[in-house]
Parts: C-alpha cells; sequence; structure tokens
C-alpha cells in the first residue's frame, strides 16, 4: 500500500476502526508519521503557543540570562547543530523538575510561562503514553510484556524558526555557518515525538516509497513521529522518521515537540515475541546512546552522532 501523504488518526476511535489501524500501521512502517485528532488537550495546547510566542518575543539579553550549556542543558540556545551544521532556529528546552537530585531547569522570571509549560509537558506525556500503547496495539500484540516510557527522562522544547539568522555579525563569526535547512534530516532518539506545529508549513518526512513528503499542517491535531528506540524495539517493523525542517523565506515558524524517552536505565533491544525475524540489533543501553546523541550539538566535532546503525547486527 503506497503512503503519499501523513494518515490523520481519530484517537477516540481508532482501535474500534480495522481501516484507521491499517492507516496508521502503514504509515509507521513507510515513513514513521501519523497525525493524532480528538486527542483532549487542546485548550492547553493553545495556552502553551500563547506562552511560546511570548518568551521568544522576550529582548534577547533576557532569553540569554538562561541560556543552556554543556553543564546546565536546559534552557534558551540559538545556535544548535544537526548533522554538523548549524540550524536557523531558538529553541527553549525543559524538562518535569527533579524532585531529588540537580535539576537544571532555567525559567524567565514569569512564573505563569512556567506553570503553562509544566502543565502542558504533564497532558503530553499522558497522551504520549496513550499514543505507545496504540503503537503496540497495531502491531497486534497484547500477550507479552511491553516496555514504557518514563515522563521524568522526557523533555519538550520550544521552537522558534525566524526567517533571518538571530546572531549578529560578531557571534556568527564564531560559530559554523548556517546550513541550507531551518532544521537538517535526522531521527530523534527516543520511543516518539508528540509534535505541535503551526499553519506555516515546512516540516518534511522521508518515506520509503515516495521520497521526502510534506507533513502539512492540520488544526487541531497533534503530529506523531517515531523514534529510534520504536524501531529497535521493533525490529525494524516500525520505522523512526527521518525528517527535516525547510527554511521559510518570508514567515517564521513556530513548533514545540515533546520527546518521550525510555527509562534512564533502560536496555534497547528487540522486545522478544514482538518479532518472528531473528534480531536485527545488539542491546545497548538509553544511557550511552542518548548521552551520543546530544554529544555535538554544541560544537562540530567532526563526525555525525551516534545513530542505531551502531548496533545492528553485522
Amino acid at each position: 500500500m503506497k503512503i503519499s501523504n501523513v494518515p490523520t488518526i481519530d484517537f477516540k476511535t481508532v482501535k474500534t476502526d480495522p481501516s484507521q489501524l491499517k492507516l496508521l500501521d502503514s504509515a509507521c512502517r513507510d515513513h514513521g508519521f501519523f497525525l493524532l485528532k480528538n486527542h483532549g488537550m487542546q485548550s492547553t495546547i493553545n495556552d502553551m503557543w500563547q506562552a511560546s510566542e511570548w518568551f521568544f518575543n522576550q529582548p534577547r539579553k533576557d532569553k540569554l540570562a538562561i541560556t543552556r550549556t554543556e553543564s546546565i542543558p536546559l534552557g534558551y540556545y540559538d545556535r544548535e547543530l544537526t548533522k554538523q551544521k548549524r540550524d536557523l532556529k531558538e529553541v527553549f528546552d525543559f524538562m518535569l523538575p527533579k524532585v531529588d537530585g540537580e535539576d537544571f531547569n532555567q525559567w524567565p522570571e514569569d512564573q505563569d510561562f512556567k506553570n503553562v509549560m509544566l502543565h502542558f509537558f504533564q497532558e503530553a506525556s499522558t497522551v504520549a503514553a496513550q499514543t505507545l500503547d496504540l503503537l503496540f496495539y497495531a502491531l497486534n500484540n497484547d500477550q507479552i510484556t511491553l516496555p514504557v516510557g518514563e515522563s521524568k527522562t522526557s523533555n519538550a522544547r520550544l521552537n522558534f524558526y525566524p526567517v533571518s539568522d538571530p546572531l549578529d555579525s560578531s557571534d556568527q563569526a564564531k560559530v559554523s555557518e548556517l546550513g541550507d535547512m531551518a532544521l537538517h534530516h535526522h531521527t530523534d532518539p527516543g520511543i516518539l515525538t508528540l509534535l505541535l506545529q503551526d499553519m506555516t508549513g515546512g516540516l518534511q518526512a522521508k518515506s520509503k516509497e515516495s521520497g521526502w513528503i510534506d507533513i502539512e499542517p492540520e488544526e487541531d491535531t497533534i503530529v506523531v513521529n517515531l523514534g529510534d528506540a520504536m524501531q529497535v524495539w521493533s525490529n525494524d517493523q516500525y520505522v523512526a522518521a527521518i525528517h527535516r525542517v525547510l527554511k521559510r523565506t518570508n514567515n517564521s515558524r513556530y513548533s514545540t515537540p515533546y520527546f518521550y524517552n525510555p527509562e534512564g536505565n533502560a536496555v534497547l533491544k528487540p522486545i522478544e515475541g514482538l518479532s518472528s525475524e531473528s534480531d536485527l540489533y545488539k542491546s545497548f543501553t538509553w544511557k550511552e546512546y542518548i548521552q551520543g546523541r546530544v554529544s555535538d550539538n554544541y560544537e562540530d566535532l567532526g563526525e555525525d552522532d551516534i545513530q542505531i546503525e551502531r548496533f545492528r547486527v553485522s
């Protein structure tokens, strides 16, 4: 079955609708993207959009005051690299506050902003867990023990893609040149990503059958894309979504991904009983994988970041 676009799945009815389950399954095997409607968190999403726009419109000095670093990996950033090329974007990263241990969140002084983002995070965590349950249901395996994600290791990000470079000329001279994309092609390392995008467009996915396809914005939906952990767990039955964002010449763009990740001590390997094929991956830990994936976010290390292909059985 050829997938020429991304199916919109009704979260309330999909489990009782074989035609929707077939569309979902086919999309996950071809390019790893689908849209969710009737997800139940639109009011919270609307509040998040308003707060996100407020943040990126703050004076530059206020945003730079909470700049993330390698030692404090949450907060504002405007010079991230993907595939050794600088992306045309500004970001704000956050997680749930840690109850014990060091909390790396950095927040602007406005308490309402923090409250809105944490409420969004909590609702997204619930929807992400339900979406993972749906994916395993689509794979038709109810009789085996399945892994779960963990909100405490998951993270969210506000993205702002401006029309022009946010760095001034002196800062531009210190960092890598901009690439030809707003965000270069990549997969997400975790289980799945819930992505909110505005109506500007520019997101593309790589389909096995059709090449690069547009992920067209659709009102009141959540874009879901599968990550590397899901591809390993499913033993390549479902694919991690290769995606990118094109530069927009006339309009800026906002998006917000919630990255749903495995538990901190999780071992990633094909799930026993989920596939009839022999294991295509050796086991590896989530901790070592995510550390390898983020190691070149701050500077060009001269090589691509770690990918799941490194753990493929030869």
